[in-house]
């Protein structure tokens, strides 16, 4: 589902990222996590094909009618710049789909992500007048509206309260389950572990771990990429880690 060989950004002749090899598969959730600055909204941003960049992407490879049918994206930065309806913010989501968001299909995509967003009683509100996690909820509604194999999302738990971040990582564990790829960066390392079957540890514009979660969560490597230890508790929904 995606694929990034070698793939390198500079800016301002700053090295960002510096030859990064990642591959998204089916039925993977995939955590990126690393301390503020690494790199992590840039790698998404240059494996979609929003920004120059070396080396290889399968998503940026591809014409932009395929590429939005192959990944939908959830930025950092969620402003909604007009004041339309719920429904229609979420059938943006189907503008890469023939039927102009009115097709039977069209519908019932939007029908289906607003239930599995519970915005039901939010469909006809104008969007700009929702609180900003219940704006998050209704872009990722739109992300989901666009049917995509992969989903790829920038910190999309930022905003909720705890109730919908458990709901939206268990979300995208059962996107996973139906046979989708997601790549989601993450800055709650507890989060990370339950929910995520592989986890990427960025830290100054490279990789230096990718594999399960109790291995990347190591004390040798948290210490090398934020400086901290954890403690880990073992509960029966999964583990539970708390940063020292």
């Amino acid at each position: 589902m995606l694929n990034l060989h070698a793939l390198s950004v500079s800016r301002r002749r700053r090295s960002v990222l510096s030859g990064i090899d990642l591959q998204v598969g089916a039925g993977e959730v995939v955590g990126l996590i690393g301390p503020n600055g690494a790199g992590k909204s840039t790698l998404m941003e240059a494996a979609l094909g929003l920004i120059p960049f070396s080396g290889r992407s399968s998503l940026a490879a591809l014409p932009e009618s395929r590429r939005a049918r192959q990944a939908a994206y959830l930025p950092q930065s969620r402003e909604i710049a007009w004041p339309v309806s719920v429904e229609d913010l979420i059938a943006l989501g189907r503008i890469p789909w023939p039927g102009g968001g009115r097709s039977p299909r069209d519908l019932a995509a939007i029908d289906a992500a607003i239930t599995r967003m519970e915005l039901q009683d939010y469909r006809k509100r104008t969007a700009l007048r929702l609180s900003g996690g219940e704006q998050t909820r209704a872009l990722i509604a739109r992300a989901l509206a666009q049917e995509t194999p992969l989903l790829i999302a920038d910190e999309p738990i930022a905003g909720l309260d705890p109730a919908q971040q458990l709901a939206c990582l268990r979300l995208f564990r059962d996107l996973a389950a139906e046979g989708r790829g997601v790549l989601v960066s993450l800055h709650d390392l507890g989060l990370a572990a339950r929910f995520c079957s592989r986890l990427v540890l960025l830290v100054e514009g490279r990789i230096i771990a990718d594999g399960p979660p109790d291995q990347v969560l190591s004390d040798d490597l948290m210490r090398r990429a934020f400086g901290i230890a954890l403690h880990r508790i073992d509960t029966p929904e999964g583990p539970a880690i708390l940063p020292l």
